[in-house]
């Protein structure tokens, strides 16, 4: 059909990948990194908002936060290398805006204990799902317990692609549009791009 970019293959995707998920919205992404990125972009963090994360990850959890326009703060891990949620509990301050929490080697966090924390704190949570594509714990998929789930499909992953590949996935329609937006740099079509 001649539509390289963002064709009818892409929305098709995401339609199953909400589907598979049980998730409302999921907004495809050239890579995990851009699908962390562009989360964390979406929420206008200002200079000097922290952002809670792991030590233990590929670099792209920490740089995403600055590169967004927050600072990382690394929490402790615990046996399973994932956030220790009395570690995250110490780490919140008044700058605090947001819990990123990585599913690292596909185990699932404590992830409901980091719920709570990020309600009691009105956190946003983020759950890097990389290394966790298809996993679940209490009936729900890694990813979508948070506020905002991201997903690499590098042919590194779990579920890889041919090529780099991510998602977005979340539950509050609220970030639909800018996430759209923001894939695509503000461009609607070809006479229009907003910033």
């Amino acid at each position: 059909h001649g539509i390289f970019i963002l064709g009818r293959e892409v929305e098709k995707f995401e339609n199953k990948l909400s589907k598979f998920l049980k998730i409302k919205n999921a907004i495809a992404v050239n890579s995990g990194t851009s699908a962390i990125y562009l989360a964390l972009k979406c929420l206008d963090l200002k200079k000097g908002d922290e952002v809670i994360t792991t030590p233990m990850s590929w670099l792209v959890s920490s740089t995403a936060i600055k590169i967004a326009g927050g600072k990382p703060i690394f929490a402790d891990v615990d046996e399973n290398f994932n956030l220790d949620p009395q570690s995250v509990i110490k780490k919140i301050s008044k700058k605090t805006k947001v819990i990123l929490v990585v599913h690292f080697y596909g185990k699932i966090a404590q992830i409901k204990k980091l719920k709570k924390i990020a309600r009691k704190k009105n956190l946003v949570l983020i759950e890097d799902n990389a290394q966790a594509f298809g996993a679940k714990t209490s009936g729900k998929y890694a990813g979508t317990f948070g506020d905002i789930g991201t997903y690499s499909f590098s042919p590194m992953k779990v579920f890889g692609s041919f090529g780099n590949a991510g998602a977005v996935v979340f539950k509050n329609k609220k970030y639909h549009k800018k996430l759209k937006s923001l894939r695509t740099l503000g461009t609607v079509n070809r006479e229009i791009c907003e910033t």
